[in-house]
């Protein structure tokens, strides 16, 4: 019975698995302190998951119809993230593995992406090709056994995540925070073919694996200036469906390379990109046409959540894994190599 607890960025996430099986799933979210400035604001998430962490852990425990001294494990995001909320996530696992007289385990917050579907698909297929796109990562990863092996990486963003250029983007076009939902919504009434927006590092030659959003950004600025340069109102739909349409494009067109160049029959598409429509349409449409099986979590998994850090722990618990020693600590900036992740905390050198 492990405890997922998650506090990377403005979610605080608690959940509870039990073999493979989600038991509870509770996320309280500050989106609404940070919309108004447009962005994240550190912060302001830090104090939020001081003030949410108790109410949703105490609800997870009720959902599932447990006591604190049932759990067998606590698993917590140890990076990557905001460090000030992170560090509020790791005091209150800790307080509670402490409490119950359970291991802790630290967990990497992408390899939480990860093992997200396998609440919803059962055990990832070995190996697997994982499509991470959220607000800060765009990474194309090769999986073989998510607990015991290193995780490669075939490539990641050079600059701009997915989630990001949605967001900036959004901003240009006077849509709100988050960006992501409202470009999904305004591209419904919009046309995909009505801008001829760049697919980024999509030339032969090009690395085929890489991701860069950066120039996409700054095409859609230019489109928006140029309107309003002439006095013409933005379509706002046309240029929310175009951005939409290059940006799935980009993602899926290199996962299915990948799953050809490495023989691999299963692609997997998390992280809260995953959540955008055209992005899970035309990752079904190409992966049915190449024979290659699409798994994509529910909506309420592609976000962050704790569901996804206890389905770690639950793997690494039935692994057999070393847990976290007393003094783990955080590292906002993990890179993902293993989905442990127990980095110790600095001593100050005499």
């Amino acid at each position: 019975m492990v405890l997922g607890i998650e506090s990377s960025c403005d979610e605080t996430g608690a959940g509870i698995v039990r073999g493979g099986k989600l038991l509870a799933h509770v996320v309280a979210s500050s989106m609404d302190e940070h919309a108004r400035f447009g962005g994240v604001v550190p912060e302001i998430a830090a104090r939020a998951h001081l003030q949410a962490f108790n109410p949703v852990v105490r609800r997870a425990l009720d959902e599932a119809g447990l006591r604190l001294a049932q759990l067998d494990a606590v698993a917590v995001t140890t990076g990557p993230g905001l460090s000030g909320a992170l560090q509020v996530g790791l005091a209150g696992a800790k307080t509670l593995a402490y409490a119950a007289g359970v291991p802790l385990y630290g967990v990497h917050h992408l390899a939480g992406h990860v093992a997200a579907d396998t609440l919803e698909h059962g055990p990832l297929p070995e190996p697997c090709v994982v499509l991470i796109v959220s607000g800060g990562h765009t990474s194309l990863l090769l999986v073989r056994d998510l607990v015991r092996e290193p995780i490669l990486h075939l490539g990641d963003t050079l600059d701009d995540a997915a989630g990001e250029c949605f967001d900036k983007v959004a901003r240009i076009l006077g849509l709100p925070y988050p960006g992501g939902p409202a470009v999904d919504r305004a591209a419904r009434d919009g046309d995909p073919r009505a801008v001829d927006f760049p697919r980024p590092l999509t030339r032969p030659g090009d690395d085929p694996y890489a991701f860069s959003f950066s120039g996409l950004k700054t095409a859609a600025a230019r489109w928006v200036e140029k309107h309003r340069l002439h006095g013409v109102a933005v379509p706002v739909a046309d240029g929310a469906a175009a951005l939409q349409e290059a940006v799935a494009d980009v993602l899926t067109r290199k996962a299915l390379a990948a799953c050809r160049a490495y023989d691999v029959k299963t692609l997997v598409v998390v992280g809260g990109v995953a959540a955008n429509s055209r992005v899970r349409g035309l990752a079904e449409q190409r992966c049915a046409a190449a024979g290659v099986e699409l798994r994509v979590p529910p909506m309420t998994l592609c976000t962050d959540n704790g569901a996804m850090i206890a389905a770690v722990g639950d793997l690494l618990v039935r692994s057999g894994a070393e847990p976290a020693p007393l003094d783990v600590s955080i590292d906002p900036s993990a890179p993902l190599e293993y989905a442990s992740l127990t980095p110790l905390a600095r001593r100050p050198v005499s």
